[in-house]
């Protein structure tokens, strides 16, 4: 099933950006590693590459969104919420995939990953974002069971 294979991508982005950001490996370096893993073969990879490099070259902006819904200032947040935060909001805002999917989702790789009430946090910084930030007029394409 499709949401099964995105599920998968959205967890090995996590683990990918967050090994990215201790050993400061560029996108293609990641790639090149998660392409030999299993489950990148059973994910939606093209889902996965795709928002890895939009993250990586938006990441500043990124941080910037982070920041202005956060209490906690962007480079003191723990690196696996920091990455799930990313991933959400590069995909809430390219991809058209449902808000409420898209922030499940990253409530629950914030508990499978993250610090014991990172969840928390993360649906705090989502939803302080979302309301900041309205959806544009509604798209009859959107995907809103990813």
């Amino acid at each position: 099933m499709r949401w099964e294979s995105r599920r998968r991508a959205r967890r090995l982005l996590v683990q990918a950006l967050y090994q990215q950001q201790l050993a400061g490996s560029d996108a293609d370096e990641i790639l090149a590693q998660f392409r030999q893993r299993e489950e990148y073969r059973r994910s939606d990879s093209e889902f996965f590459t795709e928002l890895l490099r939009n993250i990586t070259a938006r990441r500043d902006e990124l941080d910037a969104e982070i920041s202005a819904a956060s209490d906690i200032p962007v480079e003191r947040i723990d690196p696996v919420e920091r990455a799930v935060l990313w991933t959400a909001l590069a995909e809430m805002k390219g991809r058209g995939t449902s808000r409420a999917v898209v922030i499940n989702e990253a409530i629950e790789l914030a508990r499978q990953f993250g610090a014991d009430h990172g969840y928390r946090f993360v649906n705090a910084v989502l939803d302080r974002w979302a309301r900041a930030n309205p959806p544009d007029e509604p798209d009859p394409e959107a995907e809103h069971a990813d």
